[in-house]
């Protein structure tokens, strides 16, 4: 069966680009290309990557588009691109050619006010763009910040979006959390399962436990298997994606443990035919990763 994880992240690590890289993260400051990856993917059974943007920048986008020209492991790009420009098409020109680009991100997450950032003309016209070249969208927010996510959703619903890290719930907590403490951002998971459109990455959870107090423990596991199961109850199989957030994820468990969990998870969870979606078919789909790919190697040189 193939397996894809919709969700890595590649860097030469430079501070001046990585500023959400902070001194908790030491582990994070040095080079994580693809080829430091693949050993791991193959350990685990993982056949392709898409590497997803970590730098406000439009270089990285190039950047990873060249890595992916010479990966084979990496078999599509969510890049960043300014959409507030006012010709955005002359700005996707160069990439819209290349066969890997699947798509953009921006880190929402880090906006002041993500209302107010998502309310930009600009900013609109330029993900319409995106949506009319049949491209995705990955959207990434903390729990609080899950409304402005629906709003945005329901805006453009001319393609895919893809929610980042299941909407970031809020998991460093001590006790198993209750139905109470999930209510807001359970209440937006529902709303955003609504729109046809939106489909969710059952990703990055590790690393929004209490990750810095120890290793992930029984109470997290929980935490983590409940909001799996929320999510699968609201999107279906049909709408779940598997990521890893490689190398962040490593910050509270190495790739074979956030592997082991979601596969544990799955085999509960799903049938024989959802299990091929949630691995590789939904990805398929809604990346247009065609033909469905199959990674030999990496090229170590770049």
């Amino acid at each position: 069966m193939d397996v894809i994880d919709t969700h890595q992240h590649f860097w030469h690590y430079d501070p001046r680009h990585l500023p959400w890289i902070n001194d908790t993260m030491a582990s994070l400051k040095g080079d994580h290309l693809p080829e430091k990856v693949w050993p791991e993917m193959q350990a685990n059974g993982v056949t392709a990557g898409i590497a997803v943007q970590a730098q406000s920048r439009a270089e990285e986008t190039g950047q990873l588009l060249t890595w992916a020209s010479v990966n084979p492991s990496v078999c599509g790009v969510v890049g960043w691109v300014d959409l507030t420009l006012p010709d955005i098409d002359s700005a996707l020109a160069k990439w819209l050619e290349h066969p890997k680009l699947k798509g953009f991100r921006h880190i929402l997450q880090d906006e002041r006010d993500v209302g107010a950032f998502i309310a930009q003309p600009a900013f609109n016209r330029g993900l319409r763009q995106l949506q009319a070249h049949q491209l995705t969208y990955d959207v990434l927010v903390f729990e609080h910040q899950m409304p402005d996510a629906v709003t945005l959703c329901a805006r453009h619903d001319r393609h895919w979006l893809v929610l980042d890290h299941l909407g970031k719930p809020n998991l460093r907590t001590s006790q198993l959390r209750s139905s109470r403490s999930l209510q807001l951002w359970l209440q937006q998971i529902k709303q955003l399962s609504k729109l046809p459109h939106v489909v969710c990455k059952l990703s990055g959870l590790v690393t929004e436990t209490d990750w810095q107090s120890g290793p992930l423990g029984a109470i997290e596991r929980d935490n983590m298997t409940r909001c799996f199961d929320e999510v699968l109850d609201a999107f279906g199989p049909n709408r779940i994606l598997f990521g890893s957030d490689w190398p962040v994820c490593t910050l509270a468990a190495d790739y074979a443990a956030v592997s082991h969990f979601a596969r544990e998870w799955v085999e509960r969870q799903l049938s024989a035919a959802e299990q091929t979606r949630f691995w590789s078919g939904n990805a398929t789909a809604v990346y247009n990763l065609s033909p469905a790919p199959t990674a030999v190697g990496n090229d170590s040189r770049h």
